[in-house]
């Protein structure tokens, strides 16, 4: 497309182009957001919060523990599975300063997934929050890791409130199963540890990693994206650019219901705050919707994230309309498509209007983002993001004229250096610079853009990404299976949910049977919600399972 074209179609307050290499890293960043805003409050969990000192403070001496006490070194793999709270952003910052490589992991893995993980990732240390202890000691002796810190949900919530907390949810709600990790170190025991000793400053530069953020690409299981510091420093700056109209550098406070292990949430919230010196209001149990809405109404929030689920649980929660809104700025929405009843009720009952963006995990997110100028819900997922060129191309690898659909493909410094340890999934979609994203899209003539299709067969549960490989290995460890195709249906309140063909070896084989095993070796979000028994499962020619007749 014409970049002098595209350009006009900037709102004027937002820079066509950033500066990639402003910052070495997102260490250099930190330092300097955290020396500038040392009074603020950076993040509120619960009730308690950290300063950008304080957290400053515990970042060095946990990255101090890391590297003189575990021995850790530049580029090692460092895990973190952690729900929302003080924690986690302690331990990301505490990582990124020790030089390591932050692998995020969803708390909810089953054990295969978290065996999975650490064994493609490397990782040599990581932080979990003990409710998930019992899953990683299934694994533990069949991965590389060698360090396993561990922390209580309540442990930087202060003496008196984090023993209440940890006690209720240890022996009265009873969520945290025995487990047997004898070498296990705890959390404040590291960062006490840390506090006295010194931390030998990492030099690093943008073509180091950053994250090794899992998704399962386009197709199949699940993939390191090798997410650079210069990848994440250019989409901060592409995001800044995008919002600050609409936000006061000091004045903000967001509410990050999404999970940190995600990278809308990690980059969205947690990182771009941050470099404004905003406030970060972590919800660590966004299901349960009367608290969360408890919690809203006691903070003047500014800003909120989230996908479309939860912002229409949100509306269907009583008491939220009654909420204040006067101090709300902006709402953003992404990681699956807003609809339209939810956007325009989101608009009447906040009074802002719910800004839609689109990314991927291999584009540290951000590829496009509603303007911010728009005054109602359109239905397209915006213009590009600065510096970030977008081309829709045919079938036959030509560009598509405006207003044609085809294969939305990315370029930009937000874009991954490829998938770890997997060289031909990454020049599948990866050539000369040139992200293929799997998503059929068109441009109109104002060159805001729309999603049609996907490409891929990826299934979208409440922003989540769910493979039909992986539901159908699944699948096929179940004795009673010969073959299976896994299709995303659409759903009224996730989007989509995973619905399953199943061809059996015999007539005992039931529906029940088949979701328990589903339930013991894939996340809740990934687990089908209906299943359908068929003689047999259209295929091509060659014997390939057709999805796509079968959708």
């Amino acid at each position: 497309m014409e970049k002098i074209w595209l350009e006009k179609s900037y709102p004027s307050d937002v820079p066509f182009e950033i500066d990639a290499d402003k910052y070495p890293s997102i260490v250099a960043m930190f330092t300097k957001y955290s020396t500038q805003f040392s009074e603020k409050t950076a993040f509120i969990n619960m009730g308690a919060s950290i300063s950008y000192e304080e957290l400053a403070i515990q970042a060095q001496a946990f990255a101090a523990y890391l590297q003189q006490d575990l021995g850790l070194e530049k580029g090692d793999k460092f895990a973190i599975m952690v729900p929302n709270c003080l924690q986690y952003p302690i331990a990301l910052f505490g990582a990124l300063l020790a030089g390591l490589t932050v692998v995020n992991v969803n708390p909810l893995y089953t054990a295969r997934e978290l065996e999975h993980q650490l064994k493609d990732s490397e990782t040599k240390a990581m932080l979990i929050i003990e409710n998930f202890a019992q899953t990683l000691e299934k694994v533990i002796d069949k991965t590389p890791v060698k360090h396993v810190i561990m922390t209580s949900l309540g442990d930087r919530l202060g003496l008196v409130k984090g023993t209440v907390v940890n006690c209720v949810v240890k022996y009265v709600k009873k969520m945290v199963p025995a487990f047997n990790l004898p070498n296990a170190v705890r959390f404040n025991s590291a960062l006490t540890k840390g506090m006295k000793l010194n931390l030998s400053p990492v030099e690093l530069c943008g073509d180091d990693l950053a994250f090794l953020q899992y998704t399962g690409g386009t197709t199949g299981l699940s993939k390191g994206a090798m997410l650079t510091h210069r990848n994440m420093v250019a989409n901060l700056q592409q995001a800044k650019a995008a919002i600050c109209p609409l936000l006061e550098e000091g004045k903000e406070l967001v509410v990050t219901a999404l999970p940190l292990y995600h990278i809308f949430a990690l980059t969205a919230n947690c990182l771009t705050f941050f470099t404004m010196g905003g406030t970060n209001l972590l919800i660590t149990n966004p299901r349960d919707m009367p608290n969360f809405v408890k919690e809203l109404s006691k903070y003047p929030f500014t800003a909120i994230t989230g996908v479309n689920t939860l912002f229409n649980g949100l509306l269907n929660t009583p008491g939220f309309n009654e909420l204040n809104f006067s101090t709300l700025k902006m709402s953003l929405g992404g990681g699956m498509a807003v609809q339209r009843p939810v956007a325009e009720l989101w608009q009447k009952i906040t009074g802002t209007r719910l800004l839609e963006g689109y990314g991927l995990t291999e584009c540290a997110p951000l590829v496009t983002l509603s303007p911010h100028n728009l005054v109602a819900y359109d239905g397209s997922i915006g213009i590009p993001a600065s510096s970030t060129d977008v081309k829709i191309i045919r079938d036959d690898g030509s560009e598509a004229d405006i207003g044609e659909s085809g294969e939305m493909c990315v370029k930009g410094p937000q874009v991954m250096l490829g998938y770890y340890n997997c060289p031909e999934a990454t020049a599948e979609v990866l050539k000369d610079g040139w992200f293929a994203t799997g998503d059929i899209a068109m441009m109109n003539d104002k060159g805001c853009f729309t999603i049609v299709d996907r490409k891929k067969d990826m299934i979208i549960v409440s922003g989540f990404n769910v493979y039909p490989n992986e539901i159908e290995e699944v699948l096929a460890m179940h004795d009673g299976v010969l073959e299976s195709a896994a299709i995303g249906v659409p759903h009224e309140v996730s989007g989509e949910v995973v619905k399953v063909f199943v061809v059996s070896k015999s007539d005992d084989l039931t529906e029940e049977s088949l979701i328990k095993h589903c339930r013991e070796n894939l996340t809740n979000y990934k687990v089908p919600k209906l299943v359908e028994f068929r003689q047999e499962l259209p295929k091509t020619n060659v014997g390939k399972i057709l999805r796509r007749e079968l959708r």
